[in-house]
Parts: structure tokens; C-alpha cells; sequence
């Protein structure tokens, strides 16, 4: 089962990618900005509990969807953006096993612990 979500993640970063090629940026852009949602860990120096909350918003595929949504909506590239990469990000992260935060601590995730 795990590594068939895990396929079911990598189709979802793929889709991420081609939704970015139907935006007007260059491909380095995708692969600068892919890791800037883990800036969400930050919220770790505030306690578990704050660092799963910032953790979590900036992995939350249902969030980077209404972003996504909303830019394409309004035909605002940059909103569009900022929603796939959210989305791309998520998904990667979840083909290498890490999920949404538990407020226990970094290594609690939806999906498991981390390192275990």
C-alpha cells in the first residue's frame, strides 16, 4: 500500500510539473522555488505545536489547490504559481515519506514516524 501511495504522490508532483509548463516562466524557476515551502519549519522555533501549524499550512495540498484556483480564476499567473508549487512540493515530500506534522514533534507525521 505505501508504495503504491507513494506512485499515487509522484503522478500528482508530474501534474504538478505540467501545470507549471502552461505558465509563462522558465523551468528554473520551478526548480528554485520548489523547496521554499519548507521555510514552514521555521515555525518549529516556536515549539512543536506552532511548528506543525506553519509546517502544515505550508503543506497542505488542499490550500495550494485554492490558491492555484483562485489565481487561475483572476488569470493571475503569480497566484498560480505559488499554488503549484505548494501542490508540487507537498507531493514530493510525501514520496519521501514525509507528512503533514503532528504537534508531538518534527518526526510525527500523518504518514508515520519519520526515521523509525
Amino acid at each position: 500500500m505505501i508504495k503504491l501511495l507513494k506512485v499515487e504522490e509522484l503522478v500528482m508532483f508530474f501534474f504538478g510539473m505540467y501545470l507549471f509548463s502552461l505558465l509563462p516562466y522558465a523551468w528554473w524557476w520551478f526548480l528554485l522555488l520548489l523547496l521554499t515551502p519548507d521555510i514552514g519549519m521555521l515555525g518549529y522555533l516556536l515549539g512543536n505545536k506552532a511548528g506543525a501549524i506553519f509546517y502544515n499550512v505550508f503543506h497542505h495540498k488542499g490550500i495550494a489547490l485554492v490558491i492555484y484556483l483562485i489565481g487561475a480564476y483572476l488569470s493571475e499567473p503569480v497566484l498560480q504559481l505559488v499554488g503549484i508549487v505548494l501542490f508540487s512540493h507537498a507531493a514530493m515530500d510525501r514520496v519521501f515519506g514525509y507528512g503533514l506534522k503532528y504537534d508531538k514533534g518534527f518526526k510525527f507525521t500523518h504518514l508515520g514516524e519519520i526515521g523509525k
